[in-house]
């Protein structure tokens, strides 16, 4: 009986044996299966390596103050800047507000309303509305001339110290007076011309005023509520100047063929702040590109959403190259002879 049992026992051992056989698959070699929640082992400090992508996702979006060249430029780089280094990771939400003020502070409040991760505002008062909307999330604006004004920051330094950053888009304005003597030295009056809703182009004009008559120049501004009086005071502006200035301004740059009309008919030049005005209707300009300042700001964007850069403690960049520029048709018109170091507007 004893001999038996030690048999069934060595039997059942080798059934075991052939049972543990048959799941291995039979293959010698093969790898074994990690656990499923087996917990991967860190690289050592200082690992080149770094781990894959988790292919987050975010949602920008810009509020457009108005439709016109520089604007559009602006928001072109910015998506380009941000598609480049996010690929499909980055979704936009594109609205134009159409110069309305009230259309500003409901866009923002509908991207608040979604949770988008990063507002881009194109333009200051898409800056204001952005600013007044929230406080967490992060803001960029664009197309801003001077941060301190538009947000009403005493002493600004170049941070603003809340969730806001971005690019700006002014040129030195020394340059942009001196640019009206250069042009017209025989010129005893300057209209300066913009919308007085626009705080920025408000401290552009009193900017080149005050150059101006340190240079022994009479300056009046001509400013404007919104493009319902813009006719009015830029033939009045127009009328009564040997020259006009006109600033970075929004209002004027979606009406710069009216007053472009304006200046043929009065035969009153025009200095304009960006390349885009001057086209529609100024002689000459000290200009940025603001694609390139749009693509910064996309850059800018980057940093805030991927590397959790803070944008209150990030400084306002600024166009590293300003160009002088002439608008040849209007040259031709007015019989202006371009200055030397002049780069013609290109044409479509």
């Amino acid at each position: 009986m004893k001999k038996l049992s030690k048999l069934a026992a060595l039997l059942l051992s080798a059934a075991m044996v052939l049972a543990l056989a048959a799941c291995s698959g039979g293959d010698a070699n093969a790898t074994p299966t990690p656990a499923a929640d087996a917990t991967p082992t860190p690289a050592a400090e200082g690992d080149p390596t770094e781990a894959p992508s988790t292919g987050e996702s975010y949602t920008v979006g810009i509020i457009q103050q108005m439709q016109h060249v520089a604007l559009d430029s602006a928001t072109e780089g910015f998506r380009d800047a941000l598609t480049d280094l996010l690929g499909d990771q980055v979704e936009f939400q594109y609205q134009n507000a159409s110069g309305d003020t009230a259309n500003c502070s409901t866009i923002a409040g509908s991207f608040v309303a979604s949770s988008v991760d990063l507002i881009m505002a194109n333009g200051t008062t898409a800056l204001q509305a952005a600013v007044a909307a929230t406080g967490d999330i992060p803001i960029l604006g664009t197309s801003i001339t001077e941060y301190g004004v538009a947000l009403g920051i005493d002493g600004f330094s170049g941070t603003t110290g809340i969730n806001v950053s971005g690019t700006s888009d002014l040129a030195p304005l020394d340059q942009q007076a001196a640019m009206i003597q250069e042009w017209f030295p025989e010129a005893q009056t300057v209209g300066l011309l913009y919308c007085s809703a626009e705080p920025n182009s408000q401290y552009q004009v009193d900017t080149v005023q005050s150059y101006l008559e340190a240079a022994g120049i009479t300056c009046t501004q001509y400013s404007f509520s919104d493009s319902n009086d813009l006719s009015a005071v830029a033939t009045t502006a127009c009328s009564s100047s040997d020259v006009v200035y006109i600033p970075t301004d929004n209002t004027c740059a979606n009406n710069a063929e009216l007053i472009g009309n304006i200046s043929l008919d009065t035969g009153t030049p025009i200095i304009a702040g960006e390349e885009g005005i001057c086209s529609g209707c100024g002689v000459a300009t000290l200009t940025i590109s603001y694609y390139d300042i749009g693509y910064a700001t996309g850059e800018m964007a980057y940093e805030i959403l991927v590397n959790g850069a803070d944008p209150a403690a990030m400084a306002i960049e600024y166009a590293p190259q300003f160009t002088p520029k002439y608008n040849a048709a209007m040259c031709d018109a007015l019989g202006l002879t371009p200055l030397e170091g002049y780069e013609a507007i290109a044409t479509e």
